[in-house]
């Protein structure tokens, strides 16, 4: 148990839906309080919702005696501010996809794909922060004269910290790692390519960015009742969960949650001319490439509801199915897609007969198309490179045990499932206690829930070759 005497810490994660805070033993890791707020839903909100939600977090005085504090938050999202520093429009969030023509016209004016990829390691699609710069400039131009300066959700939210709590800094911040995905950032420079800035704005609007700090710098101090409160530097809700798991070499985490995403820490840059792999930073210092898939859980949501069950019944149903559902394959985009790039893409299900079409076997094609969807992205890692031995699966869909043995069946590799927790928020807290302490990032103990061995077979290697080529067929890829 945590003494009376401990060292607190305290990580924000600033999420797509809510933000949630735990306050962590500094030494230790462990948990000593949480608290948590809803967002609204949408792809764009007013970022004063998210101060909202972290007082709502954090009430009751969850954060008494808590010396350092850092936030991780979701990435992309663009926040304009004016010269007083108050917002100019509501953000537009990473899954807002009206900015997919604005990132073509990027790509096509730079002189192609490639280009992107060797000059800052992303290619724009709708989900990046430069696309949606170019999409208020063509859209909103009056908008964008207004504003001097863009940050990230993360930077806003420490912002506000600061400024709020009577703190004192050195104007905005924010790291290499949240900077890395917004498309005018090079994680292989460590530096903003200001002439991708401008290409995206028209060059008309010089707008100021936020400082790049490094992974324990400090983004400043604020008052918190009689003390001191140090802010560190957070970083993006990706690189923040993969320090929260201690990731090391050799592994690939996959995600399921609102979106999906496959990362995994690697020592070098690379270049993905395809645009599936992101070349982003950490928050250590290394990198981390990544590919995000705009469908993941939800996916689990809608087939429970076509089935008219609930997420408990579609595991059993699918439990109850042989691996690859009859001949059943679901192309899940059924929100559009990020990756591959097909903002305007709808769903579907191939394979159809009389024979196959069952519950069960229904059921088991939504999981295993949601698993495939994202996985398409662990075999995108592969090709570019990045070494893997192992797949850590977190992620709210993760508590479904028909997820846990089907990526088992899917996969290939040796599956690990750490004990379900907000490892974004654990990461920012890591982070936090890094920063407070200095020297190396603290060795917190990751608790592992389940183990799987890799289940290599014919069976999952035809449920994989269909789905490969189920894409080819409907979009070409």
């Amino acid at each position: 148990m945590t003494g009376a005497d401990a060292t607190l810490v305290a990580g924000v994660d600033t999420s797509t839906q809510s933000c949630k805070v735990l306050v962590c033993d500094a030494d230790t890791g462990e948990i000593v309080r949480h608290g948590r707020g809803s967002h609204p839903n949408g792809t764009e909100v007013d970022p004063e919702h998210w101060w909202t939600a972290f007082e709502e977090a954090t009430q009751d005085g969850l954060l008494d005696g808590v010396q350092a504090l850092a936030v991780g938050g979701q990435q992309h999202g663009m926040v304009l501010l004016d010269e007083h520093d108050d917002v100019v429009r509501p953000a537009l969030l990473w899954n807002d996809t009206r900015s997919a023509g604005s990132a073509r016209e990027l790509v096509d004016e730079l002189g192609g794909a490639q280009v992107w990829a060797d000059r800052v390691g992303v290619v724009p699609l709708a989900a990046i922060t430069v696309s949606k710069l170019r999409w208020v400039a063509e859209h909103e131009p009056e908008n964008l004269r207004r504003s001097a300066t863009c940050v990230l959700p993360h930077d806003w939210l420490t912002g506000q910290i600061l400024r709020r709590l009577g703190g004192a800094g050195e104007g905005w911040a924010t790291d290499r790692g949240d900077a890395s995905g917004t498309g005018y950032f090079s994680a292989a420079t460590g530096g903003y390519d200001h002439e991708l800035l401008r290409l995206a704005t028209g060059g008309d609007v010089d707008l100021t960015l936020p400082r790049v700090l490094g992974p324990d710098e400090t983004a400043g101090r604020a008052r918190l009742g009689t003390g001191e409160l140090l802010l560190g530097p957070g970083t993006g809700d990706n690189a923040a969960a993969a320090l929260g798991l201690g990731l090391s070499a050799g592994e690939v985490v996959m995600s399921f949650g609102t979106s999906g995403t496959a990362f995994a820490r690697h020592s070098s840059p690379t270049a993905d001319a395809s645009g599936e792999v992101a070349s982003y930073a950490d928050a250590s210092g290394e990198f981390l490439p990544l590919v995000c898939t705009l469908n993941a859980a939800r996916v689990l949501t809608a087939g429970a509801q076509v089935l008219g069950t609930d997420l408990a019944g579609l595991e059993e149903l699918a439990l109850r199915a042989p691996i690859g559902a009859g001949g059943l394959t679901l192309l899940p985009y059924l929100d559009g897609e990020r990756t591959p790039n097909l903002p305007d893409a709808t769903g579907t299900l191939s394979g159809i007969t009389r024979d196959n079409l069952t519950p069960e076997n229904l059921a088991r094609a939504v999981v295993e198309g949601m698993i495939l969807g994202v996985g398409a992205g662990v075999e995108s890692l592969r090709r570019e490179q990045v070494p893997f031995e192992r797949v850590q699966l977190i992620g709210g869909a993760v508590a479904s045990r028909a997820v846990r043995e089907i990526a088992a069946d899917l996969l290939g590799v040796p599956v690990l499932v750490p004990e379900a927790g907000e490892y974004v928020a654990l990461g920012a807290a890591r982070q936090a206690a890094w920063t407070l302490r200095g020297g190396e990032v603290p060795r917190w103990q990751v608790r592992t829930a389940e183990q799987l061995d890799a289940r290599p077979s014919d069976a999952g290697e035809d449920v994989r070759t269909r789905y490969r080529q189920l894409v080819a067929t409907v979009h070409g890829g």
